[in-house]
């Protein structure tokens, strides 16, 4: 989908979390804190971008490996997985994380909270019909 400046839509809501830090105002996204999130791809070797919305934990962001409720995990896990130093851009901010992918009682602890700040994920597990993996991408 093209924007009426010519932008794409990603384009468009990128240059909108930059400009708001983070939480874009137009769209479906609007208020919402996103990231961008760079990884080497695990198969391709070559960088790749996502986007995506995050609570905290401390200092350390996470996000949800939800693919939007697909029944499958999103790309961007397999990339963090085989190569977890990542790029994480916030606004105007950029910074070098890594990504770890919680397991047991901390992945719980991580989804409980994370549904807490964002309660539209909590319908995500039935629609998947899959554990939702949860990442903290802690800054170096």
């Amino acid at each position: 989908m093209t924007e009426p400046d010519g932008q794409s839509w990603e384009e468009a809501l990128i240059a909108d979390m930059r400009e708001h830090e983070g939480r874009p105002t137009g769209g479906p996204l609007a208020g919402h804190p996103l990231l961008l999130m760079f990884a080497i791809g695990a198969r391709s070797g070559e960088r790749r971008r996502a986007i995506l919305t995050y609570s905290r934990d401390g200092d350390a962001c996470v996000v949800a490996g939800t693919d939007g409720g697909a029944p499958r995990d999103p790309a961007w896990l397999a990339n963090v997985r085989a190569s977890p130093d990542v790029t994480i851009e916030i606004g105007r901010r950029t910074f070098e994380a890594t990504a770890s992918v919680a397991e047991g009682e901390d992945r719980s602890r991580l989804w409980d909270r994370h549904v807490a700040e964002l309660p539209w994920f909590a319908d995500y597990p039935a629609q998947a019909g899959r554990l939702i993996p949860m990442v903290r991408l802690v800054a170096r």
